[in-house]
């Protein structure tokens, strides 16, 4: 079963009173909560964690609520975060400048617990709503992007070649022939390749494709995508070593996990020049293994590293020998890994390599 991540919730209120208060009844209704005694000490935290909602009091020393608010909104970071005032006195010119400034809603002072956990949970609402909104639409532009440009590629790479296929078989020109012939079955490769990637995404999107957790071996996990994956390693001479020999068994859903690997596995090696090495490693831990793939190739740029498993803004290059890619691969990746509770990250070095990494939870005989 997958976690639910409770939203949090940021509390800004220089009087400890409210705070308790506050943070008592929001915490009771199932909110994570972090606070602030001052609006200098809400711009510094929301640097290193984003909140789904700040709870801002208008009336502080030194910086108050209306300045607070403003900076928030002038962030590029923190300015779509849903902030609702909290104040003793309702003036409606205050209540006005708070709107243009860019707050959501008030709360007025002493609290009554019913109007305040419902108007939180409406601006969560709210947020999640729209978020989901910016991601469904997100996911609808990469679908047709694949569809009308990706898709294309192969399909026009298979005509050109069967056309010259034709004409070689005319001529009697063998070399020509094998050659167009290499060149229709790579493409087909290529296609079959991104409809797998294509149909696995769209089934996770609609909800139609869950987990199935069961004991797995991780070594024949490992062995059965590295042989898969050793003639795509072989065709571009790099070294595809497979370093994971004990018979560590963990708690996954099989086909997610191969499908995660293999795609990591390609990644690597489509990244990676001729005379490299693609390694497959996996480190034991307390209650988990890391499953890393590491290569000797490129490397990724700082600023692309954030984005490389967003769908909002597309990672898309070209690899050593010009293969070319949708980012769809590691979307795919970062889904079926979080699908089973676990999670994927990035370590990497321009013009050292890169290691995708990614944790499988233990099997638990108990």
């Amino acid at each position: 079963m997958e976690n639910i991540k409770k939203p949090l919730l940021l509390i800004v209120d220089d009087t400890p009173k409210n705070i308790q208060v506050l943070g008592n009844i929001l915490y009771e209704k199932g909110y994570n909560i972090c606070i602030a005694n001052s609006g200098y000490k809400a711009l510094e935290l929301v640097k290193t964690e984003l909140p789904d909602l700040i709870l801002l009091d208008i009336q502080m020393p030194e910086m108050d609520g209306f300045e607070v608010c403003k900076l928030l909104k002038a962030d590029s970071n923190t300015k779509d975060i849903p902030v609702i005032f909290l104040t003793a006195v309702i003036e409606p010119e205050k209540i006005l400048l708070g709107f243009e400034l860019g707050a959501v809603d008030y709360i007025t002072k002493p609290f009554n617990t019913a109007e305040l956990t419902a108007r939180v949970a409406t601006h969560i609402e709210i947020k999640q709503s729209r978020e989901k909104l910016i991601e469904l639409n997100a996911t609808k532009d990469k679908f047709f992007s694949i569809i009308s440009h990706d898709l294309r590629n192969p399909f026009s790479a298979i005509l050109t070649s069967s056309e010259l296929l034709q004409i070689y078989i005319k001529k009697n020109e063998p070399e020509k022939i094998l050659k167009s012939a290499i060149n229709i079955r790579n493409s087909v490769l290529m296609m079959n390749k991104l409809l797998e990637n294509l149909i696995a995404w769209s089934r996770l999107q609609t909800g139609k494709l869950m987990p199935k957790m069961e004991k797995q071996n991780l070594k024949t996990i490992a062995y059965e995508v590295h042989l898969l994956s050793s003639e795509v390693a072989e065709n571009k001479e790099i070294s595809l070593q497979n370093n994971i020999n004990s018979n560590i068994h963990v708690n996954c859903d099989l086909e997610m996990t191969k499908t995660a690997l293999r795609n990591l596995i390609s990644n690597a090696i489509k990244f990676t020049e001729s005379g490299g090495i693609v390694s497959i490693n996996c480190l034991e831990k307390e209650t988990a293994v890391e499953v890393s793939i590491s290569d000797t190739g490129v490397g990724i740029k700082p600023e692309n590293i954030p984005f490389l498993f967003s769908i909002e803004k597309n990672i898309s290059t070209k690899g050593t020998n010009q293969e070319s890619g949708t980012g769809l691969g590691l979307l795919l990746c970062k889904e079926l890994i979080e699908k089973q509770n676990n999670k994927i990250w990035v370590e990497s070095e321009v013009g050292r390599g890169s290691t995708f990494k990614f944790s499988l939870h233990l099997y638990n005989e108990i």
